[in-house]
């Protein structure tokens, strides 16, 4: 179970991170949410992986703890607001500067800047 879970976090993390590094805005806002599943999954796990307790104390000797649980929720609530916050930048900069590059150029600014290049490595 523990090999399992472990092995998921760390496909997201990797998925994420891939994502992230991609030159495009919208891979780049898919892989800050898988990576924000991943830290909720390592999160949630921070509160041992326990099996049929009593989230409430008294009904039980053993029961969860509610720390993890409720510091998930709150991330949940948190990166989903993010993530439309992004989306939102994402879409307005597309329509400002014409593409969806994370470097923030036009596309007249990076083809001046290859003839620019092509021009000095051709002297």
């Amino acid at each position: 179970m523990e090999l399992l879970y472990a092995s998921c976090v760390g496909v997201l993390v990797a998925c994420g991170v891939f994502l992230i590094l991609r030159a495009r805005t919208f891979p780049v806002v898919l892989g800050l949410t898988m990576f924000s599943y991943a830290v909720n999954l390592f999160l949630f796990s921070a509160g041992r992986l326990s099996l049929n307790k009593a989230a409430v104390l008294g009904f039980s000797t053993d029961y969860a703890d509610p720390l993890p649980q409720a510091l998930v929720l709150t991330a949940i609530v948190i990166g989903f607001a993010m993530t439309a916050f992004v989306v939102i930048l994402a879409i307005r900069g597309r329509v400002d500067l014409g593409n969806d590059h994370v470097d923030g150029l036009s596309m007249d600014t990076i083809d001046s800047k290859v003839d620019d290049q092509n021009k000095q490595g051709h002297l």
